[in-house]
């Protein structure tokens, strides 16, 4: 049941992917990251009030949402910090770098959470695991030289590929943790709160943000430029995206807990499966975005997703 539960989640995030993409097309990142989260903790509110106003009826169904001790705020609020953060670098790429280049990167995560694996669980590879690790990494070092290449960005943009590997390498820590955290505590009670964490920390970064913007903008038309400081949240170009990522991101996170709730689950299976869902934002980028030379990044692409089913055949 864990390893359909991660297909599941690797579909929603494939959809979350895309969503993020057209939403940070002529949007800054701390308004889309800030809306988004503010949406997913408004969607997680409603199953913690009738937990605590209807426990009897809540108790036993899969949305139960029950109390937290204050030792597991604590570790659910330094969740909160791990996965902000690498959203936070991801947006950054995504916004800057094409989809083709920044999910099969992002799939890779699983490669890295499984290093991890190795060295903070003890965990051994086997012969299929190791030719995954071997192919996924030639991939990913003919994939990174391609990407930079044949997209000519300046030596100044480099921080967006550095950005990327906060993200991947954050994101493989919050994978660790993950497992950490689900054989500890109930996964509905986790991902409310260290959502709710997470709205009032952006919250704190978007008035900060805002305030030096305005203050910018003042500047500039005190100068005489005519500069405003918008925000453009129309239904079909600012809302709907914005709306699904919250709803794409609290399914795939929630199923993805569930799956590593399951004594037997392997975060590495789970993570290679999940991270598989980079796919479809990989084929959005080439069929509707146009993206710059497929064969190649078919290629490469491809080898990536050998590596990880290597990986994946030898966890099962």
């Amino acid at each position: 049941m864990w390893v359909v539960l991660a297909f599941v989640s690797a579909l929603c995030l494939g959809g979350y992917d895309i969503s993020k993409k057209i939403a940070l097309r002529d949007r800054r990142v701390v308004d889309v990251l800030t809306c988004s989260i503010l949406i997913s903790s408004l969607i997680l509110s409603l199953p913690l009030i009738l937990s605590r106003l209807c426990p009897e009826w809540m108790t036993g169904t899969a949305f139960y949402v029950p109390h937290m001790d204050a030792q597991a705020h604590l570790l659910t609020l330094l969740k909160s910090c791990i996965v902000l953060s690498s959203w936070v670098f991801a947006y950054i790429s995504l916004k800057h770098l094409p989809l083709s280049v920044v999910s099969p990167m992002q799939a890779t995560r699983p490669m890295w959470t499984l290093i991890g694996a190795l060295l903070i669980f003890g965990e051994r590879l086997n012969a299929w695991q190791w030719a995954g690790v071997i192919l996924a990494l030639g991939s990913i070092f003919v994939f990174s030289f391609h990407g930079k290449s044949s997209h000519s960005l300046p030596a100044t943009d480099n921080r967006y590929y550095i950005c990327l590997a906060l993200a991947i390498l954050i994101g493989s820590c919050s994978g660790l943790y993950d497992k950490f955290m689900m054989r500890r505590y109930d996964h509905n009670a986790v991902q409310v709160y260290y959502t709710f964490y997470q709205a009032a920390m952006m919250l704190v970064v978007w008035g900060i943000d805002r305030f030096a913007h305005r203050a910018k903008a003042d500047a500039l038309n005190q100068q005489g430029h005519n500069e405003r400081l918008s925000f453009d949240l129309r239904f079909s170009t600012g809302w709907l995206p914005i709306l699904l990522i919250s709803v794409f991101l609290v399914i795939s996170d929630n199923v993805y807990m569930l799956a590593l709730r399951d004594p037997d689950s392997l975060i590495a299976v789970v993570s290679t499966i999940r991270r598989g869902g980079a796919v479809i934002g990989f084929a959005y980028g080439l069929i509707f975005l146009h993206e710059q030379e497929p064969r190649k990044k078919i290629a490469c692409m491809a080898g990536i997703m050998a590596g990880l089913v290597c990986l994946a055949l030898g966890s099962i």
